[in-house]
């Protein structure tokens, strides 16, 4: 009995803290506007523990009813949103067991009815959870279109022979392929046929790989951009190139999204570098070799490669001496395109280290001699090669990071931009840098000029860049099928454009959203949203905060409360944070989206995460340790983790929490924060809508749990979609490679990798035996496990 006592009375002293957290809490919570949910409780919680502490019957009472209370306010408010019940119920069901457990040590008549009474709450409780988990989920699958004959492309641009041309997996980057062997009948079976270790974890890993396929081989390459050749059937390595990038010049993340493939015109088969693979590096080369030995194709630039440091420095204000590239601060993460036989590549500089960081100057190749052919420099559109000596292209320019997509035919390249340096303020841009920042560029192959721009949001200071590869189509119009491309935004919105001309062919409205912010003179009164399609959700209110427990939960409300969100498209605010829905790291973000030109269906994974956004005056920028890459008092700068940025060159810094997470990791808004979702590509309508990645390796502090259930995680990477109706997607934080039925959306195989699965999937087929092809490289950002396999499964 003293055990039973002391177990009491701890337990008095926890429901006495929790009440004080809850009741000083809910005072602040209701304050600001909130509910007044927290003050009530918490002030039954404080009473319920002072009486148990006292031995006291009185002391059940208040807790079963402020119990009672919870489970009304918590139906009330989440209905039968299973996740968004989890944080409101599990911890006060758990106390409420406690409390039924030390009712015998109260001072108590007919205990025993008083505890059955509380196993009847308890058990009532429990039956409407798991109603609530049984009727939660994703969207009923709809019929789905019926299988025609490439009805949305043009049938030379979809993948022949098994083969994976190109980055987007052909010309359209559809990320389609035109194989049948495994399906969902027979996807249960499938094993792994190699692995192939490139020996390649850098620190700041993230492999982001997907592979070509072309003849016999699979090309690949590195996060430190090794390139390589393996045996299709065996992943067996046929050569390894190493362009020995040093270490100083990995930016955020060393990553190798993948490379190029192209033949020479009139090569005689079989001679150097008549078939060679094409790539950029971490330091900023363009390098060239054959495809057959991996050697230097000597033909192309001095020595194999391009230099494209050229013409590229910082400063550190608008009137200071530009100095030359700092290493780190501009990298080629994603692979060129080519096209008509100019390899076009873009680069990435480090977002939010000073306004006057690199120029975004995107630049073409001959892919035969390595030849600069055109320089598109917005601001300096007269400056269309290499600057002179001690002259550079234009600073902080908006850069392209992402992978492009090119139209042979009509010659353009279709370039997703970024905004510019100094990401979160905007009073220093030039009118050019306005126009084309967060914009889709169709540049003339032939000449580097822009034939049209669309605009996907005015005078960005979300860093809302475009990061996914276009996809083209050919789109049902009602004068006939129109060439055509389909693209998808951070924002969530998915457009589709006349690719000749930039014209969209559903309707664009221009809507207004909120203004002011700490440069009211700069906002766009509207701003584009896509009435074809969009991945974002409902506006956030105070009822979506999420967290362990209903305490961290009401801190993310006063978060939420204290912060600035009007919706879309609110402006970062100096002295406040700002809710940024979605976040910078998507609706899509780099995996694009994967089209089945058969059945005429979109496959779009994206994600449902949100940012909380700090801007800070530059002496506050300083005391927090925001300086730029570069500067002597940066060894140790929180500047570029995670999105945080000095922003040298302009009043400000900025604090951002990415996912906006509590110290626990766990994120402030409810679940899910990924998912998977077909989309009929004619009408724009959602087929079918589910969660993507379970809860296995997520938890608080980094914990992994375990559970096996579809919460919905966020994602990096794209998926592939199959002629006999497979999706295969991992992206996930779960760290699985899995299988999706495209008719019903239903997953029908999985399997664990070795690392995370940030990366694209590729298909391809050798010797009549069809592979799926998937990097397993982890990624630090997102907290996945680092692995160096390269991944084949093939029927057995």
């Amino acid at each position: 009995m003293r055990f039973a006592n002391l177990a009491r009375g701890a337990f008095g002293i926890v429901l006495l803290l929790i009440g004080l957290i809850l009741a000083g809490g809910g005072i602040w919570l209701a304050t600001l506007g909130g509910s007044l949910y927290y003050l009530v409780v918490g002030v039954l919680i404080l009473v319920s523990g002072a009486y148990f502490l006292l031995a006291r019957v009185q002391g059940f009472y208040l807790y079963a009813g402020a119990f009672l209370l919870t489970i009304f306010w918590s139906f009330w408010e989440a209905g039968l949103d299973a996740w968004a019940l989890t944080p409101r119920l599990t911890g006060p069901l758990i106390l409420m067991l406690c409390a039924l457990l030390l009712l015998p040590t109260l001072r108590v008549e007919r205990a025993a009815l008083l505890r059955n009474l509380g196993l009847a709450i308890v058990g009532v409780f429990t039956a409407a959870t798991v109603a609530a988990a049984a009727l939660s989920g994703g969207s009923v699958p709809q019929p789905m279109p019926q299988l025609a004959a490439l009805p949305y492309d043009n049938p030379v641009n979809i993948g022949r022979g098994g083969d994976w041309t190109a980055y987007g997996g052909g010309p359209s980057a559809q990320r389609y392929s035109d194989t049948n062997q495994i399906t969902p009948a027979n996807v249960g079976t499938l094993k792994r046929a190699w692995i192939f270790n490139t020996g390649d974890i850098p620190d700041k890993y993230g492999a982001e790989l997907t592979p070509l396929k072309i003849g016999d081989r699979v090309f690949g390459c590195t996060p430190m951009n090794k390139l390589f050749a393996l045996d299709a059937a065996t992943g067996r390595q046929l050569w390894l190139h190493d362009p020995k990038v040093p270490k100083q010049w990995v930016p955020y993340t060393a990553a190798c999204r993948g490379v190029a493939y192209y033949t020479v015109p009139g090569a005689a088969p079989g001679s150097a570098c008549a078939a060679r693979i094409i790539a950029g590096t971490l330091d900023m080369r363009l390098i060239a070799v054959d495809a057959k030995t991996g050697k230097s194709c000597a033909d192309f630039g001095t020595g194999g490669e391009a230099d494209l440091r050229v013409g590229l420095g910082q400063k550190e204000s608008a009137d200071a001496t530009p100095k030359p590239l700092i290493p780190g601060t501009a990298a080629i993460t994603s692979p060129p395109v080519i096209v008509q036989g100019v390899v076009v590549t873009g680069h990435q500089v480090l977002d939010g280290q000073r306004r006057w960081a690199a120029s975004g100057v995107i630049r073409g190749y001959d892919a035969v001699t390595g030849k600069l052919r055109f320089a598109w420099d917005m601001n300096r559109p007269d400056l269309t090669g290499e600057p002179k000596a001690g002259d550079y292209y234009s600073f902080g320019t908006p850069n392209s990071w992402t992978a492009a997509a090119g139209d042979e035919a009509l010659g353009l390249v279709y370039v997703p931009m970024g905004n510019s340096a100094g990401d979160y303020y905007s009073s220093l841009r030039g009118a050019e840098e306005k126009k084309h920042s967060s914009a889709l560029v169709a540049l003339d192959v032939q000449t580097g000029r822009p034939r049209w721009t669309f605009q996907t949001v005015h005078n960005d200071v979300w860093d809302y860049d475009l990061s996914s590869q276009p996809s083209l189509v050919d789109f049902p119009t009602p004068a006939g099928r129109v060439p055509a491309l389909i693209l998808p935004t951070k924002q969530g919105d998915i457009y589709v454009l006349d690719r000749a001309t930039g014209r969209p062919l559903r309707a664009v409205d221009e809507r207004r959203v909120p203004g002011g912010g700490a440069e009211p003179g700069q906002r766009s009164p509207t701003q584009p949203f896509s009435t074809y399609h969009t991945l974002r959700t409902a506006n956030l209110t105070e009822k979506d905060m999420w967290g362990l427990s209903p305490i961290d939960q009401m801190l993310c409300r006063i978060q939420f409360r204290r912060a600035r969100y009007e919706g879309p498209y609110t402006p970062p605010q100096l002295g406040r944070s700002n809710i940024q829905w979605p976040g910078y790291n998507g609706g899509s973000d780099w995996g694009s989206v994967a089209i089945d030109p058969r059945r005429g269906v979109i496959i779009a994974n994206y994600n449902l995460t949100s940012n909380s956004n700090h801007l800070v005056d530059r002496a506050t920028a300083d005391k927090q340790g925001l300086f730029p890459v570069g500067d002597p008092r940066a060894a140790h700068s929180a500047s570029g983790a995670e999105g945080n940025g000095a922003m040298a060159g302009t009043p400000y810094g900025i604090e951002v929490n990415a996912g906006w997470q509590m110290p626990t990791g766990v994120l402030c808004t409810k679940p899910p924060y990924g998912g998977i979702r077909a989309i009929d590509l004619a009408t724009g309508k959602t087929l079918w809508d589910r969660p993507l990645g379970t809860a296995r390796r997520n938890g608080p502090f980094g914990i992994p749990s375990y559970l096996p259930f579809e919460i919905g995680t966020p994602n990096n990477g794209g998926s592939v979609v199959t002629a006999s109706g497979l999706i295969f997607v991992a992206a996930a934080t779960d760290d699985l490679i899995r299988a999706i039925d495209l008719r019903t959306g239903q997953t029908v195989w999985s399997d664990v990798l070795p690392g995370g699965g940030q990366a694209t999937p590729m298909i391809y087929e050798q010797g009549g035996k069809e592979y799926l092809l998937i990097m397993a490289g982890g990624h630090h950002f997102m907290k996945t496990p680092a692995s160096d396999a390269l991944v084949a499964y093939a029927l057995p």
